[in-house]
């Protein structure tokens, strides 16, 4: 589906379901986002309105990362509602993000790339910022969590600044 210099970005099937839910559940994940159930995960893969990506490496097709994007065709806007890189520090996130804006705005041509991050995910945060996507606002205490009532910033990037 999407390819870059490392990675390939593959729609997720069924057989997938396993490790991404590892993947949330990692320590250095789960209190970021969203864990989905195994059916959670399994209608993401059939519904056409959501693609659950998983991102793999091209040397040896290990998993090291997903995406979950909800599409809202009607007012061309891309969700990326959830991302998870299990090798960090080693530029995934970034080139995932890339890849990703790059096929939301030139492969699907919505207008508007949007996602949410909670405060305390600063490693996610600088990404964002260093990306160039704008900080919308802060939805205050919009998310109960086992951690408490989370804020979420809400980060987006529009088509007419994106670089074509």
């Amino acid at each position: 589906m999407i390819k870059t210099s490392r990675l390939n970005i593959v729609e997720a099937e069924e057989a997938d379901i396993d490790t991404i839910i590892q993947i949330e559940s990692h320590k250095d994940n789960r209190d970021f986002l969203w864990i989905g159930t195994y059916d959670e995960h399994k209608s993401e893969i059939k519904d056409p309105n959501h693609r659950l990506l998983v991102f793999r490496t091209k040397d040896n097709k290990k998993t090291v990362g997903y995406a979950l994007i909800r599409l809202d065709f009607k007012s061309e806007i891309f969700e990326l509602r959830r991302i998870a890189i299990t090798e960090k520090g080693i530029g995934y996130g970034k080139e995932a993000m890339l890849s990703l804006f790059a096929y939301a705005f030139n492969d699907l041509k919505v207008n508007r790339f949007w996602l949410d991050v909670y405060p305390d995910n600063s490693i996610g945060i600088k990404l964002y910022e260093s990306l160039g996507m704008h900080c919308d606002g802060v939805l205050r205490q919009n998310y109960k969590a086992e951690r408490g009532y989370l804020d979420q910033i809400i980060y987006s990037l529009l088509k007419s600044e994106y670089p074509l």
